[in-house]
């Protein structure tokens, strides 16, 4: 690369840039643990990445600065774009979309450095630094690119079941792997040019370890269910970040190593957290067939158990209890329900009811959805209760009102060692003297098994749309005031 506009300076002009950009990650990352200093975490992550690249543009002459400008507002446009008109609904798709692109940017970048590296005049070989570097950002990084598009796909709902699944799936995933290791391996242990053209040699061999990785990425992701989905989200985060790491030490670039090796950590402490919320080891995820849909009719399981009620009836409920708990799913994110939720929980609160809402890992499909959600609607952070800290409080609780989850409230969890989620972490709500459910129906959930909470006792249905059965349950309750 040549010298930029600050190409004057001394080399340790830039790595103090990067050190502060360093900082910026370090500093946003630990902000981004609470939800009171989320917000200025991501600005303070963000302000490193506009120095980093902003130190890196002016240093090195990468681009002509009017295809560099309009390269930065492009992509500027489609972020500002994307993070505005997208619903907060559909952010685990957004969030894996853009694990895809860091992936597969990490991938371009390492080939193309490759290509660059070599000059077809010469018989010079590249490093073995170079080539492993490169090999790995390739693998990684075309891996995460196609496994968050099936991701996003399957979370919006345009990818199905695959094709091949089973032991049939697995020796395909194992084919596309060892084809892209066996290429990266001729990559590395490739000592000079072929026919006198090095560009001959490593490229083709670069490209064709992209497209097994490809493959890989696609029938690795395809046949995971929507119930392993938060798990996976948080496993491509990682891989975008070490692809990205990866790409750092092809390019030589201390700030790409510090971000990517930063993210790479988080996701991957963020994908054993998910794991043992749901008592699943990760190769059972990956591997396993848990979360294939709930396709299962189980409503003849229940006949004659079940104990329905109305909006009305529930307000009832409401006028009594001192102490309520909340349980979002991801039923109340598709319905949109969470101003109607947020509205009732404040209404109750102004009468001097004890509001809390039960939050679990799980829920949702990344971690920390239903939290966004509900921050949206202006809930108070300080009424979130995560599951170990709400469990022991359901005994003491008047009325739990479960919109839009299934799986993360199934005792069968607890009580049946042959359950597909037996010792999964749930939210144990049944123990409140009052349970109301509210779903469109008794179907399973993405697990696919049935859940006894609905036919206990204390439990009764609140069938139908979360938004509208909110927002009719709210109208009851102000008449009643």
């Amino acid at each position: 690369m040549a010298d930029g506009v600050l190409g004057s300076l001394p080399p340790a002009a830039i790595e103090l840039a990067y050190l502060v950009a360093a900082v910026f990650f370090i500093q946003g990352l630990r902000d981004m643990t609470h939800p009171r200093t989320a917000e200025r975490g991501n600005k303070l992550s963000a302000g490193g990445m506009f120095l980093a690249v902003l130190a890196t543009v002016l240093y090195f002459e990468i681009l002509s600065p009017l295809l560099l400008a309009a390269a930065l507002l492009i992509g500027g446009s489609v972020g500002v774009w994307l993070a505005v008109s997208v619903e907060t609904t559909e952010m685990p798709q957004l969030v894996g979309l853009f694990n895809g692109f860091g992936g597969g940017a990490s991938a371009v970048v390492a080939g193309a450095e490759l290509v660059d590296t070599v000059d077809p005049a010469t018989t010079a070989s590249l490093s073995v630094d170079l080539t492993v570097s490169a090999a790995i950002a390739g693998i990684i990084g075309s891996a995460t690119l196609f496994g968050s598009l099936i991701a996003a796909g399957k979370l919006h709902g345009l990818v199905g079941d695959p094709p091949v699944s089973g032991k049939a799936g697995q020796a395909l995933q194992g084919v596309f792997l060892v084809g892209a290791v066996v290429a990266g391996g001729f990559l590395v242990v490739q000592t000079g040019p072929l026919g006198g053209d090095p560009l001959s040699a490593w490229v083709p061999s670069y490209w064709v370890l992209v497209l097994g990785a490809s493959l890989f990425g696609i029938v690795l992701v395809y046949p995971i269910g929507g119930a392993d989905m938060p798990v996976v989200i948080a496993l491509l985060n990682s891989m975008s970040g070490l692809a990205a790491a990866t790409t750092g030490f092809v390019l030589n670039n201390t700030a790409l190593i510090v971000a990517g090796t930063l993210v790479g950590a988080a996701g991957l402490i963020l994908t054993f957290i998910m794991c043992e919320s749901m008592n699943r080891p990760l190769l059972d995820v990956l591997f396993g067939t848990m979360g294939s849909g709930g396709d299962e009719d189980v409503e003849d399981i229940y006949e004659g158990s079940i104990t329905e009620t109305s909006p009305e009836e529930v307000e009832m409920l409401l006028e009594v209890a001192e102490r309520v708990v909340i349980v979002p799913g991801y039923g109340m994110a598709v319905a949109q329900a969470q101003h109607a939720v947020a509205e009732l929980a404040e209404l109750l609160t102004e009468d001097g009811v004890d509001v809390e809402f039960g939050i679990h890992p799980v829920a949702g499909r990344m971690p920390g959805h239903m939290n966004a959600l509900l921050a949206e609607a202006d809930v108070d952070y300080e009424q979130m209760r995560e599951l170990e800290e709400i469990n022991p409080k359901f005994s003491q609780t008047d009325l739990v009102i479960v919109t839009g989850a299934n799986d993360v409230v199934n005792p069968s969890a607890n009580e049946d060692e042959n359950s597909p989620i037996a010792g999964m972490p749930v939210l144990e709500v049944w123990d409140a003297g009052s349970v109301v459910v509210n779903k469109r129906s008794l179907s399973s959930g993405f697990a696919g098994i049935p859940n006894p909470l609905f036919a206990k006792d204390n439990t009764s249905m609140l069938f139908g749309d979360a938004q509208q059965s909110m927002q009719e349950l709210v109208s009851a309750y102000k008449e009643n005031r």
